[in-house]
């Protein structure tokens, strides 16, 4: 079925044809045109000297300081255009000492040469056409040369008065060997320009979570580093993956209301904070900052969210005792606790325990008790592992201690066991009442007998007077100094 124009409709488009026309007629020439231009999205304001009338997003040919290339129109600075979108060059460089100041990539030098025609139009499409064949011969260049270099984006200029290599890497590094090779291999003059993380995204990247281009490409021209603390005031989560953008960093979206955040947040209590509410006194448990709200936890055990503004100096300035304040439902009620004053939770727990070990270890009802001398400390661990108790009988052991400090017993005329010995503080003499060992067979050469255990001789450090205690080497007290 053939789709005919209805006669209404030609005459409305007819009429609003006139209308636009005789707008156009009416705009005078602008002097001087805002231009983006190069992959970077630079920006620059130059004069223009043609007849022509160019509208807002219109192709412009533009002679910059890199050569002759293709840029967009944005808006223009002659108040006296005409044109609803025109901006006054106050606003305009207003505009820029808040997006940066001095690093706003702006630029002066150049002029608009004239309005892009359809031949421009075409060799600026078969340029775009061949940069995928420069780019992968780009890259095996750098391979060769600098493995650690990684080409992003070739950026042939309209004029042909060079090409612009992009590459990224972790350091800074001498691309004078790769640039004079890619200048033979294109036949023109090479430009090699390092960039970061974050203005590879500005070259490559397309979309982000949000569903919008990324600002970094679309507006954003100034690219500065964002602090996990934004991220945190604003109480976004900290997954890593949540909060980074295409380039790998921070998103730079957490620094649009890094501000607002701040300012809001100075009106708030700090947590633990006792306050006074209409329902009575509390402390802080939590705040919002968008909504400048304050949940407080009452001493009746009741929590409200209170706005700040009704936020005031507390009556008490104590809670009373935890006991009074508790209630049922709070989530700060203490354990149950059961008539032997433990709390239940904490005898589960130890029935468990005392489940497993029983589990465990079966043997351990079968295993005799210790003696009353063992008890008491009285017990000495022989080299076999036997026990013998103060009589001398032996015992069998109980559970073995990792370590077990051996009691020494003072000798008959109450001096040191060491003094007059001649003996180091490690070793015993043997046939003393402080001798850990069994007594030795008669007739029995010592190292015989059975398995003995090398000790290990320890010196101390003795004090100036003599030894230990306070004796001398032959065991005697020096007499008292005048």
């Amino acid at each position: 079925m053939p789709i005919l124009p209805l006669p209404q409709f030609e005459a409305d488009l007819a009429e609003q044809q006139a209308k636009d026309k005789e707008v156009y007629d009416r705009l005078e020439v602008p002097k001087t045109l805002v231009v983006r231009f190069g992959f970077m999205k630079l920006i620059g304001e130059f004069p223009f000297d043609s007849q022509a009338k160019p509208g807002c997003g219109s192709k412009i040919v533009v002679k910059t300081h890199r050569g002759t290339e293709m840029g967009e129109m944005l808006t223009s600075t002659c108040p006296n255009s005409g044109c609803s979108k025109s901006v006054s060059r106050n606003e305009m460089l207003t505009y820029i000492e808040r997006s940066g100041g001095k690093d706003y990539p702006f630029f002066t030098s150049g002029r608009a040469l004239r309005v892009a025609t359809g031949e421009d139009m075409d060799a600026q499409a078969k340029i775009e056409q061949s940069k995928h064949k420069m780019k992968l011969r780009a890259r095996t260049i750098a391979a060769r040369h600098l493995p650690d270099a990684r080409i992003v984006e070739i950026e042939p200029l309209l004029g042909g008065e060079r090409i612009i290599v992009h590459y990224t890497s972790e350091d800074r590094l001498d691309t004078r060997a790769m640039g004079n090779e890619l200048a033979e291999a294109f036949g023109n003059r090479v430009d090699v320009h390092h960039v970061g993380a974050r203005d590879e995204a500005r070259l490559t990247a397309d979309y982000e979570k949000c569903g919008q281009y990324c600002c970094c490409k679309n507006f954003l021209k100034v690219l500065k580093p964002v602090s996990m603390r934004s991220a945190k005031v604003q109480k976004a989560t900290l997954d890593p993956m949540k909060i980074s953008g295409r380039c790998g960093r921070l998103m730079c979206c957490l620094r649009y209301e890094d501000a607002t955040y701040t300012e809001l947040k100075k009106n708030l209590p700090h947590r633990k904070t006792r306050v006074g509410t209409p329902h009575g006194d509390g402390m802080v448990v939590d705040t919002q900052i968008l909504t400048q709200l304050a949940l407080v936890l009452l001493d009746d055990g009741e929590r409200v969210a209170v706005p700040i503004e009704e936020l005031a100096e507390p009556v008490l300035a104590k809670a009373p005792p935890l006991e009074e304040r508790m209630k049922a439902g709070s989530r700060d009620k203490p354990r149950e606790r059961n008539d032997r004053g433990g709390d239940r939770g904490g005898d589960r727990r130890r029935d468990s325990r005392t489940r497993d070990e029983g589990r465990d270890r079966p043997d351990r009802a079968d295993r005799p008790k210790r003696s009353e001398n063992q008890d008491a400390g009285d017990g000495i661990e022989t080299d076999t592992g036997e026990a013998l108790a103060g009589d001398g009988t032996t015992q069998t052991p109980g559970k073995k201690k990792k370590r077990r400090r051996k009691r020494r017993k003072p000798t008959g005329d109450g001096s040191a066991p060491n003094a007059g010995g001649g003996t180091d503080a490690g070793e015993r003499p043997s046939g003393t009442d402080g001798d850990t060992r069994p007594p030795r067979p008669e007739g029995e050469a010592p190292g015989e007998g059975g398995p003995t255990k090398k000790k290990r001789r320890r010196r101390r450090k003795r004090k100036p007077g003599g030894g230990e205690g306070g004796a001398d080497a032959s065991g005697s007290t020096p007499p008292p100094s005048d």
